[in-house]
């Protein structure tokens, strides 16, 4: 489906890849022009590459989202070159699964920068540089895993945890200054970071506790971070969208 959001100016972050880079992909091809942002600047290339080649708009810019500085000068740049911003899709995480006492404080801190401070300097930017007539959008990705408990997510589960408070906190503030926040909380996505964590076996079990019965695919959860941004969703805000086939639903 083609949702109406031709020629908005969205950041994604994490988009060199996996849910970031499905994302990026199809508001391109629906008539946005996209700021594709990741940490690896060779994903981020490969990214803009392919979404110029199939006709659409994209600017790269690599940087780490734990740099508050280099998030408002790429948001700038950008906004600058499109006359404004319009929506920031906070994607970017790293995704690591351990046992609680094997945690360091290297790997919490990077896991918490990345997952919460980048979603707070986002917030920032999209304040920074929207239309205020017009108003923008917020879309932080979340997981089911901050309503159920996991085992070896601890950290992960935090972060998670953290954006659905933080999305419910700026729906309320930012509500009346026309920014909707809503958030995306995908399910088992065997996204190559993902695939790197789990066997093959690990998703046959998934799927069977999945109530569809199968898994998620980026091109699923991409969809509803598109129909959260078009003007099908203007009366939503504050909501955490389960695209998980029903695991959160089930229990």
């Amino acid at each position: 489906m083609n949702w109406e959001i031709k020629d908005q100016a969205i950041i994604v972050t994490g988009a060199g890849r996996g849910l970031g880079r499905a994302v990026a992909e199809l508001l391109a091809s629906c008539g946005a022009s996209v700021a594709v942002c990741d940490v690896d600047a060779a994903t981020c290339n490969e990214t803009v590459a392919a979404i110029r080649k199939s006709g659409s708009r994209a600017a790269e810019y690599a940087f780490s989202v734990t740099d508050r500085d280099a998030f408002m000068a790429a948001a700038a740049d950008f906004a600058k070159a499109n006359g404004r911003l319009d929506a920031v899709v906070n994607n970017a995480m790293l995704l690591r699964y351990e046992p609680i006492e094997a945690v360091t404080e290297a790997v919490a801190d990077q896991m918490l920068a990345i997952g919460i401070k980048g979603a707070i300097w986002g917030t920032q930017a999209l304040l920074a540089h929207m239309d205020k007539e017009r108003g923008g959008a917020i879309i932080n990705m979340a997981s089911p895993v901050a309503e159920k408990g996991f085992p070896n997510t601890a950290v992960y589960s935090l972060v998670k945890g953290a954006l659905v408070t933080l999305t419910r906190t700026l729906a309320a503030e930012l509500g009346p200054r026309k920014v909707r926040v809503n958030a995306v909380a995908p399910g088992s996505v065997p996204t190559p970071g993902a695939l790197g964590l789990n066997s093959e076996e690990e998703y046959a079990r998934r799927t069977r506790t999945i109530p569809l019965r199968r898994l998620g695919s980026a091109e699923d959860n991409a969809q509803a971070v598109a129909f959260l941004l078009s003007p099908a969703a203007s009366f939503i805000n504050g909501e955490i969208l389960h695209v998980d086939g029903g695991i959160a639903a089930a229990g």
